[in-house]
């Protein structure tokens, strides 16, 4: 391949590096909805609790709970819209235009669903295994090839499946330890399109499609003195390669050697989470949570985009936040348990280095739920969650074919707005 060619070629395949940087959904690309009993109080007391409605939060959580199961589906509904703030293309020559299209995007994020499953029994009496399979990564954005926005996203989907195993232990009467190992399937598709050398020429298209299973561990403790329950977990970053298909088409004269079809690797890291979690049992009916959650992003700080004549590294600089919850439970009886809470999360992108690949903001979460004990042994959880997203900006400066006399800067500039509603229902089995 020549010198140009590889030079046109990194900078088509950084544009799609990108996408990888902002598949996401409750922030950036992870969902917390692992647990229909925890979305009735937002998530706000899942580290300290017991049961494998917990697991995800924490593998000390089944040390004492028995054989139990749970099953829950989550139905994530975002209403999102953004739009062009003035957006524009310089060319060689330096020759400024607005990128022409549509100028509104709404409801660029897809609704979906997210399902989770999770089972434990004990052994012996000190000691207990589990399994937990969720999704902690699933997202799609999509516009339109006229909008707006389409140089720097049109279709970025992410599918995630992460199966846990772990093992707990009852170290003492007052304190668990648990430990476990995961392995997480992640599989993408990103899509953009890139300009030719005048607006008068249709647009290039670029697509990468890749997938890969990859390890972490998770970590945590669990101590009980009787009205007050305290948990604290970790789970690791995973470090992904993505292997797949990388296909660059559509454009034209001096850029024509760029266009390619060829197997590519994709690669980044998901964020380490750490949970410290209380609970606090006011009276025999009402018990107090609160859950704070340091989300490690800046491990994220890069997408390594490697192919068979060269690679690329692309800096996205997202930064670690700190979130948190507070919520309640009531038991009404013995049968029907009321729950709520609300929850803050802010985003870990940085303003000016912001994408349309996902309109990302900071959030509030407000929560409300009920369990019924449908019988000793079945209870049925239902959540109800409104996130309120603060209006924010999509910002991001990229230069296209750079280093080469055919560079062309795309300068995003949008304004995004949304709200989501997000229904939780599962059940909780011993057997």
């Amino acid at each position: 391949m020549s010198s140009s060619k590889s030079l046109f070629t990194s900078a088509a395949l950084a544009a799609l590096a990108v996408a990888v940087a902002t598949p996401a959904a409750a922030q950036s690309y992870y969902l917390q909805e692992q647990s229909a009993r925890g979305a009735g109080r937002a998530f706000s007391g899942e580290a300290a609790d017991t049961g494998v409605a917990s697991l995800w939060w924490n593998p000390a959580a089944i040390a004492r709970s028995g054989r139990e199961v749970t099953v829950g589906v989550h139905a994530v509904a975002v209403n999102s819209e953004v739009r062009d703030a003035g957006s524009t293309l310089t060319y060689p020559g330096n020759v400024t235009v607005p990128v022409n299209g549509i100028s509104e995007v709404q409801s660029p994020i897809e609704s979906g669903i997210v399902p989770n499953f999770a089972i434990a029994t004990p052994i012996g009496d000190r000691f207990a295994v589990g399994l937990a399979v969720a999704a902690p990564y699933n997202f799609t954005t999509k516009y339109e090839g006229d909008s707006f926005a389409r140089y720097d996203a049109m279709t970025s989907e992410l599918r995630s499946a992460n199966v846990g195993l772990v093992g707990a232990m009852r170290v003492t009467d007052w304190l668990d330890l648990g430990v476990g190992f995961d392995a997480q399937y992640v599989k993408a598709k990103l899509t953009s399109a890139l300009p030719n050398l005048s607006p008068t020429l249709p647009d290039g298209f670029s697509s990468l499609e890749g997938d890969g299973w990859d390890y972490g561990w998770n970590v945590g403790a669990q101590a009980h003195f009787g009205k007050l329950d305290l948990g604290l977990s970790y789970r690791s970053e995973i470090e992904h390669e993505l292997d797949g298909e990388v296909q660059i088409s559509g454009l034209l004269g001096p850029l024509a050697g760029a266009n390619l079809l060829s197997d590519g690797v994709a690669g980044f890291s998901t964020p380490s989470y750490i949970a410290a979690s209380a609970r606090y049992a006011v009276n025999d009916r009402l018990t107090l949570n609160a859950q704070v959650n340091r989300i490690g992003w800046s491990e994220f700080d890069n997408i390594e985009v490697v192919y068979p004549t060269g690679g690329q590294t692309i800096v996205l600089d997202y930064k670690d936040v700190t979130t948190a919850a507070v919520g309640f439970d009531y038991a009404a009886s013995d049968r029907l348990t009321f729950r709520g809470g609300v929850g803050y999360t802010p985003t870990p992108t940085r303003e000016n280095e912001r994408t349309a690949r996902i309109p990302d903001s900071d959030r509030w979460l407000i929560s409300g739920g009920v369990t019924a004990q449908a019988t000793d042994r079945m209870s049925v959880d239902f959540g109800l969650t409104w996130i309120a997203f603060s209006d924010g900006d999509a910002h991001s400066d990229r230069t296209l074919y750079e280093g080469t006399p055919a560079a062309v800067q795309s300068s995003l500039r949008g304004e995004t707005e949304g709200f989501g509603l997000v229904w939780s229902l599962g059940t909780r089995m011993a057997f």
